[in-house]
């Protein structure tokens, strides 16, 4: 009797254990599995946070985790943050010498503009950060001339300063210099936004341009070292954008410094009116007997060198 009492008290506890360990084995698993989905759901806002702000895991982590994976909210959080490291950062950089940087010019509809922004290095004006601000730079440069002269007669041309620039809006309630200093905060150089210029012509007028050290594909906004605008009348019609071209070709190569007149005659290698220059495009001829042989006046011109000191312009 005494045996048998032995074997079912063992056989009890065999199956009292075998539930136990099957209770503590799956509760963890359960636990684990749902943490899984958890930890999946995380990496997916996380790779998605990422990819539509750029900024880096640790701020992304940090920000779902602040707000509880609310996405919109961890979003603007992180932009907040990069906004006050930016101005930090330009201002602790601010005094360091950038005469690096790109211009930046866009030909419209009867209009145009040019900007310069700068940088330290040739290594940052490659990075497309930093081309992206140019970009807007040129076309909030644009915005603002066509907003301040909506009904325009005439010839309307206006220069602004590094300061005008700075207060210029892009998007919702920020300034260009707000996304000045948020690019130097994410590229840890000095940048300055230099100068701009805009031309609007009227409707018989044409506009030329060039850009010299394009950065291939860029269509909207052309990018380089130097730019050139040049404004102009007459030229066949088939031939226009090509005598625009070439035009402003000439103005970035020789560099004139003013237009001089038709009559003008040519003072050698050292001349600086445009007119009695001799033609890049054809040495036999000064600009103005090219002009004349295509039935074309040039009006005026603006040439951007990048790092140039403004009084050599």
């Amino acid at each position: 009797g005494e045996y048998k009492v032995k074997r079912s008290l063992a056989f009890l506890f065999r199956a009292v254990t075998r539930e136990a360990v099957k209770v503590s084995v799956s509760q963890p698993v359960q636990c684990l599995h749902s943490g899984c989905q958890l930890l999946a759901a995380d990496k997916a806002l996380l790779l998605k946070l990422r990819k539509s702000t750029g900024y880096t895991f640790i701020k992304c982590k940090e920000a779902l985790e602040r707000f509880e994976n609310d996405m919109a909210q961890a979003e603007s959080w992180l932009h907040e943050q990069a906004q006050k490291e930016g101005w930090s950062k330009a201002s602790k950089l601010q005094g360091r010498k950038a005469k690096e940087g790109l211009i930046g010019l866009f030909v419209g509809k009867q209009a145009a503009a040019m900007v310069e922004v700068n940088c330290e290095t040739d290594f940052v004006a490659r990075n497309e950060k930093f081309q992206q601000l140019v970009k807007d730079a040129t076309l909030a440069t644009l915005a603002h001339h066509q907003d301040k002269n909506q009904n325009p007669t005439g010839y309307v041309k206006s220069v602004l300063s590094g300061d005008e620039l700075n207060k210029l809006s892009v998007g919702e309630g920020s300034s260009l210099a707000d996304h000045l200093a948020l690019t130097i905060g994410r590229l840890g150089e000095n940048m300055s936004l230099k100068r701009a210029v805009t031309v609007r012509v009227p409707a018989e007028w044409h506009i030329g341009s060039y850009v010299h050290g394009n950065i291939s594909g860029q269509t909207e906004v052309t990018l380089g070292r130097y730019g050139a605008l040049v404004v102009f009348q007459g030229g066949k019609d088939e031939e226009r954008d090509t005598l625009g071209r070439k035009l402003s070709q000439h103005v970035v190569g020789e560099a004139p410094l003013s237009l001089g007149n038709e009559d003008d005659l040519p003072c050698g290698e050292s001349e600086t009116r445009l007119l009695p220059q001799t033609f890049l495009g054809d040495p036999t001829r000064t600009v103005a007997q090219f002009l004349k042989g295509q039935q074309a006046r040039v009006l005026d011109f603006v040439r951007f060198q990048c790092g140039e000191t403004l009084g050599e312009q």
